[in-house]
This record gives C-alpha cells, sequence and structure tokens, in this order.
C-alpha cells in the first residue's frame, strides 16, 4: 500500500492514513524518524516492524517487502512528504509485487506535482513533470534543449543549492521571456510562491533560497515565425553582414521567432560546418 504523506502538516494526514499507520504490520519508510515524527504527531503509536526504504536501499530490501506480502503481511510505503514513487522509492516495489501478482493499492493524498502545478498560475489542462533536472552542466543543458519546444507546463523538483543554475540554464535553453513559477516550501509556515519570468527568476534565486523547491515552467508558446534551422542560421548571417555581432544577432532572431538561444546557435554553427 502505497500512502501519500502530508508535505509539511501533520492536519494534512488523512484519516485512511491515520488507521494504516495503526494496523499495517510492515511500514517501509523512506527516513525512520520522520515517520516517528508524523506518528507522534498524529497521536499514533507504531507498532509495525520498520523497515528503512530509501534510494540506498531500495534496491537490495524490494525482495524482502515482496515476501512479507506473498506472506499475506500488508506492508506500508511512505516517503518523506508527498507520493511514493513521485522522485521518490516506491515504484521499484510497485512493479515487483505487480509481478509477484500482489495486490497494489494507494491512499491519495498531497503531492507537491500537483500543487505546484496548480498554484504556479500556469495552465493546467496539459502537464509533464520532468523530476530533478541532471547536475553536470551540460547534461543540463542538453535536457533543457530536447525539452525547449514541449507545450506542455513543465514540473520540476530542485535542490535549493541548484536552484540558480537550473532557472539560468531554463533562461538560456527556454528564452529568458518564459513565464515560471518558484514554489518553496509548500504547505508548511513560511510557503512562498514567487512568479515571473525565467530571467526574473533566475536573478532572484542568485542570492540564495532555502527549503523544498519545486518548479513550474510555461511550455513553449506556439511559433509564429521562423522554425527550421536553415531559415534562422540565414536570418542571423543577414544580421551580422549588415555589422550586429553575432551572439546579439543570435538573441535577436531567437526573440523575434519565439525560439531558444541555443537550438538558433545551433542552427548557426550546423551551417558553418
Amino acid at each position: 500500500m502505497l500512502a501519500a504523506a502530508p508535505l509539511g502538516r501533520a492536519e494534512d494526514a488523512s484519516v485512511r492514513l491515520r488507521e494504516a499507520l495503526v494496523d499495517a504490520p510492515v511500514i517501509a519508510a523512506e527516513d525512520t524518524r520522520r515517520l516517528r515524527r508524523l506518528a507522534a504527531d498524529l497521536g499514533v503509536e507504531l507498532t509495525a516492524r520498520i523497515v528503512v526504504y530509501n534510494d540506498v536501499t531500495e534496491r537490495a530490501r524490494t525482495a524482502g517487502l515482496v515476501a512479507e506480502l506473498a506472506a499475506g503481511r500488508d506492508v506500508l510505503v511512505l516517503t518523506d512528504a508527498g507520493m511514493p514513487g513521485v522522485s521518490d522509492p516506491g515504484y521499484r516495489l510497485v512493479r515487483a509485487a505487480v509481478a509477484e501478482g500482489a495486490p497494489v493499492t494507494v491512499l491519495p493524498g498531497p503531492s507537491a506535482v500537483t500543487t505546484a502545478l496548480v498554484v504556479s498560475g500556469l495552465p493546467t489542462d496539459r502537464f509533464c513533470f520532468e523530476g530533478f533536472a541532471p547536475r553536470k552542466p551540460g547534461e543540463r543543458a542538453r535536457r533543457f534543449g530536447a525539452l525547449a519546444d514541449e507545450p506542455r507546463t513543465m514540473v520540476f523538483f530542485e535542490s535549493p543549492r541548484r536552484l540558480a543554475a537550473t532557472l539560468a540554464a531554463m533562461a538560456e535553453a527556454f528564452g529568458a521571456d518564459r513565464p515560471a513559477a518558484v514554489c518553496r516550501e509548500l504547505t508548511k509556515t513560511y510557503e512562498e510562491v514567487r512568479r515571473g519570468t525565467l530571467g526574473e527568476l533566475a536573478a532572484w534565486a542568485d542570492g540564495g533560497v532555502l527549503g523544498e523547491i519545486t518548479l513550474v515552467v510555461g511550455g513553449a508558446p506556439e511559433r509564429a515565425g521562423l522554425t527550421e534551422p536553415a531559415e534562422l542560421a540565414a536570418a542571423v548571417a543577414a544580421r551580422e553582414e549588415a555589422g550586429t555581432p553575432r551572439k546579439q544577432a543570435i538573441a535577436e532572431v531567437a526573440k523575434e521567432n519565439g525560439a531558444p538561444k541555443r537550438a538558433v546557435y545551433d542552427a548557426v554553427v550546423k551551417a558553418r560546418k
């Protein structure tokens, strides 16, 4: 049984979660200290056998938890906050349980993905979840380059330490004018939702940000200008011939045609080859 845990406030816990914490014979928890704190806040006495089930132990302990299910014992899976399996342990166990024919159920509840999405003010009719961005700059740039034309609203998780670099990379790949929202400490005492363009948010985050971060970015706008790489490269070349520096020409062509600067730059490099 996968159970959504409160993002911050214990009072957001469902009645079913309270009952499951009391009744479950086995609890697989990402952090046992967080689990015990939640139980204490809810006035619940834990009697279950508690297993640490996190990114480090997930692979090794999945088989043992499936064996518990095969023996007829329910296993309650909780992460620190939100829904297990969404950038948190849980997916591997679900796959293994399904393969063994064991029933899998979910106790619905809080999710930082949908909470941030609806509070962002960005379109919610179509969206995609992209998890954490790659840590290495090159890999991060390639990931964002591949998402530059994604029309759906995008939701990311990010570390506060890497937020400024990620926003700057997004501004480079998606365009500094792309709308976005940084959602910090959702549902907690110091909740903050900062809305603006990627350029504005990158400048704001450069001063340092604390707390749990969920980042929502608007999808790519429908392009009305040039789209083919050869056309973009030709537009840059024409401006260069008129005396505009290449970097400025790339930025101008990208802005006028609703294209990421990275895409225009790549088109110019390819044309020169």
